[in-house]
């Protein structure tokens, strides 16, 4: 049975741990330079060391973003970067820039050579020549199409892995190729400084009427270059069957909640794609539980279309609590994260498990006086449970029932 790999995204050792307890194979994550996402935590050399070891003893792989576009500035501290890499054994490279990638055979050569989804691969020639450079793995442009994904891989050798998006969020340039953030901010989007400006609310003037802001609403709406985020969640058998090596989460700048329920989503997405069974719905319904956009599945299938009402981000539920312990017959030590009152219906996302509703009863705060509600963010709580539950579930509550 062939496997695919569910490639969770980590923003920092909390995401990286939530990422690994929730069934990621694999997880990406950046130093403190020369990644895509510079508002992310990111890792220390130091970090990156604690990183390596927490995943490699429980068999998940680490591959690092280098795939900043470096100018010549900056093109100097890379080997020592690369060196790095070497030294604290990272599975894979993730790197955008030609030069670079010569660089990587020569300071990091034992490793792997991942071409960022930046580098735009749409074809089988252009996958094959970052494979004569060394590549590994193409990380396919979000652009291409199923059956282009299923034609490539019938071109490239056997030994090349692809790894394509499957969840998160899209950006309205080709590969993440913009410069609108540059020219509005001065903040660079291919240094992973992106300010988003695409998702701002944007008015028109006309030329002999300065002054008069005029808002686009008629047809397209006002967000006129917002795109939606992805979901492949219902279509992991079609990626599985045009032979992709690794399906990939966007989200370094999301929370853990995030990594946690989609990452746990699509892990038993893949399980049941490679036993050839049917995903049960309750996994596809997780998904949408979570902060996100307006769902498509991207180019996949064809144009993916906009959305210019608005930006905004849409969730069913809210986290109120997560678990720090729980022993065997479900009394828990909890930190809350929003507010929550006895009496109310909770659901516990946990590792591996499907979900458990519940109606929360008594709640004490760590002295062990009984408290209607948390008095304090991020306090520290005590109940009693349905089951036991691991470290790291997370308490969340609907927010109808608010």
């Amino acid at each position: 049975m062939r496997k695919m790999e569910v490639l969770s995204p980590a923003g920092d050792m909390d995401r990286l741990i939530t990422a690994v307890r929730y069934g990621a194979d694999a997880v990406y994550l950046a130093g403190t330079s020369f990644g895509m996402r510079a508002t992310a935590g990111n890792f220390t050399p130091d970090e990156l060391r604690q990183a390596m070891r927490y995943a490699h003893t429980r068999g998940v792989r680490i591959y690092v973003t280098c795939n900043t576009v470096p100018n010549e500035s900056e093109i100097g501290a890379i080997p020592e970067f690369l060196e790095l890499l070497e030294d604290v054994s990272a599975d894979g490279v993730i790197v955008t820039d030609i030069g670079v990638m010569s660089m990587c055979r020569r300071y990091a050569p034992h490793v792997e050579m991942h071409v960022s989804t930046q580098a735009g691969v749409m074809n089988s020639e252009t996958a094959k020549a970052f494979y004569d450079l060394g590549a590994k793995r193409a990380v396919l442009a979000r652009e291409m199409s199923m059956a282009d994904i299923a034609k490539l891989r019938s071109e490239i050798p056997d030994d090349m892995d692809i790894e394509a998006f499957c969840h998160g969020a899209m950006c309205v340039s080709f590969s993440g190729r913009c410069l609108l953030s540059n020219y509005l901010t001065g903040r660079d989007a291919n240094r992973g400084e992106c300010a988003q400006p695409c998702r701002w609310k944007y008015y028109l003037v006309e030329e002999k009427r300065p002054g008069e802001y005029m808002q686009i609403s008629e047809d397209n709406g006002t967000f006129i270059f917002n795109s939606r985020d992805m979901c492949m969640i219902d279509h992991v058998k079609e990626m599985y069957d045009a032979g992709i090596s690794s399906i990939k989460i966007e989200g370094r700048t999301k929370s853990s909640y995030y990594v946690a329920s989609v990452t746990s989503a699509y892990r038993h997405a893949v399980d049941a794609a490679e036993k050839g069974t049917e995903l049960e719905q309750i996994w596809k319904d997780e998904v949408y539980k979570v902060s996100h956009r307006e769902y498509s599945t991207g180019f996949y299938f064809g144009y993916p279309g906009q959305y210019t009402k608005d930006s905004e981000y849409y969730s069913t539920y809210d986290v109120a609590a997560v678990v720090d312990s729980c022993d065997e017959t479900g009394n828990a030590v909890l930190h809350q994260r929003n507010r929550f009152f006895p009496g109310d219906e909770l659901e516990i996302l946990m590792p591996g498990k499907e979900s458990v509703t519940f109606t929360a009863g008594e709640i004490r705060d760590s002295e062990g006086s009984i408290i209607e509600a948390a008095r304090h963010a991020d306090m520290e709580l005590h109940m009693s449970l349905p089951v036991p539950a691991p470290q790291g579930s997370f308490l969340r509550k609907m927010r109808d029932s608010q």
